[in-house]
């Protein structure tokens, strides 16, 4: 289907809607193709190309709300199936809460190239993924010691995204995306018999964004043979620094910012606006305008256009995350309920210089497991990466964990570095923290 013909069915679903005797209704209908080729040891493992469209309808009626989707898209099949919507939606218990935005929070779209639609990747050949999938492989095997290698694993995957919304008080808006990605995953022999692995990734908007495969190869073996040999270091209080890679740390701080995490009392940010809650050294920035970001769009998944906006400025807390739901709930003003590019602002430091001037500690180059309480704050994540001793590089360390408060912990971040990391739309350059509690023997 076409984006014209996208923004047909919405509006031919929402006009079903208000014929069936809903008040209100919102129709958003897509269309998404993603090609996979991964390739394992020398073969390919598995191909897959799939494709798929559907409208996603949204009803309100009587004081009541549901939202059911559909992939049959011929004129009688959407008739009968929004019918059938509308009559189950007057099923439900009301919630008055469930309304669709204020027609003013659509105004001020952006019309900024976001650069977010490659029509390269329409062209790619199936050759031309095998081939790429077989050169991340060959990379990866050409490494120094490659001979530690037990297995290699690639992928390769293109997708292509085309969507429409419409409501029926005044919203309508198309967005066409596209993602290209590839990978890397080595496991290697290690001498006591552990197999540890590690990986590399990238992806981007566009085919030409990407890195070349001998890098992303390459960088994969690299890793996992500085995995060799890991061991538990005494626990205590140390310095620690956060690799660019490892920038999931920031979601466990991100995700309490939600309007439901705040309507349930389940947030440990709940009554911190305003507050300083990390150091100075923290400042959060959420784009949905960012040129080629992975997640930069217009308007969000209820019309409201996007905005850029400061989550954390210097440290302190400046805005939450509030859907129209939530933000009803709470008797505020809905500003959009999810982020999109989420970077932090760097600082002109190399990790190396960081590295350096840490002089004892540790550097965590992934999170392994663990949890953290959204409502409390508290966190225990395992780690892996390894020991620095004067400065410089020292051996592999793992099988520990470091554990606190994010009330406590981010307010413990010293510096920033200059090297975010390019392929999320969570972009957060190296992150130095000061006597945080590691666990180890």
């Amino acid at each position: 289907m076409s984006q014209q013909e996208l923004l047909v069915a919405a509006r031919s679903a929402v006009a079903l809607a208000k014929k069936h005797g809903a008040k209100d209704a919102a129709a958003s209908a897509s269309r998404s193709r993603e090609v996979e080729t991964t390739w394992r040891d020398g073969k390919i493992e598995k191909v897959s190309d799939a494709v798929s469209r559907s409208v996603t309808l949204q009803v309100y009626a009587d004081g009541k709300y549901g939202s059911m989707s559909t992939s049959d898209l011929r004129p009688d099949a959407l008739d009968r199936f929004v019918a059938g919507a509308v009559q189950m939606v007057r099923a439900i218990a009301p919630d008055v809460h469930r309304t669709l935005p204020d027609p003013s929070l659509y105004a001020g779209r952006s019309t900024e190239d976001l650069g977010a639609f490659d029509p390269a990747l329409l062209e790619v050949t199936a050759d031309a993924r095998v081939a790429r999938a077989k050169a991340l492989e060959e990379a990866a095997r050409s490494v120094k010691d490659g001979g530690r290698i037990l297995s290699v694993s690639t992928a390769v995957s293109d997708q292509t995204v085309a969507s429409s919304r419409v409501t029926t008080n005044g919203f309508e808006g198309a967005f066409q995306a596209s993602y290209a990605s590839q990978s890397a995953s080595v496991s290697v022999k290690d001498d006591d018999g552990r197999r540890p692995e590690d990986w590399a990734y990238a992806t981007t908007r566009k085919l030409s964004s990407l890195p070349a495969p001998e890098l992303v190869g390459r960088e994969a073996t690299e890793r996992a043979l500085a995995r060799l040999g890991a061991k538990k270091m005494p626990s205590g209080t140390m310095n620690v620094l956060v690799e660019a890679r490892a920038r999931g740390l920031l979601w466990h701080l991100v995700g309490p910012l939600s309007g439901a995490s705040l309507q349930q009392r389940e947030s440990f940010l709940e009554g911190k606006l305003g507050s300083a809650v990390a150091s100075r050294e923290l400042s959060l920035m959420d784009d949905p305008l960012l040129r080629e970001g992975l997640a930069s769009r217009p308007y969000d998944s209820e019309g409201i256009s996007t905005k850029r906006r400061a989550l954390f400025e210097k440290g302190v807390l400046k805005t939450y995350l509030l859907d129209v739901y939530y933000a009803n709930k709470l008797k505020l003003t809905p500003n959009s309920g999810a982020t999109t590019n989420v970077l932090v602002a760097p600082g002109t430091r190399s990790k190396d210089q960081l590295t350096a001037d840490m002089k004892d500690g540790i550097v965590i180059t992934s999170f392994l497991g663990g949890n953290s309480n959204g409502t409390t704050g508290v966190f225990s994540l395992g780690l892996a990466g390894y020991r620095v001793v004067a400065g410089k590089r020292a051996e592999a360390v793992g099988e520990m964990n470091i554990s606190g408060n994010h009330l406590d912990f981010w307010k413990r971040l010293v510096a920033v570095g200059n090297d975010p990391y390019l392929y999320s739309s969570l972009q957060s350059p190296s992150l130095l923290f000061e006597k945080v509690s590691v666990a180890g023997t």
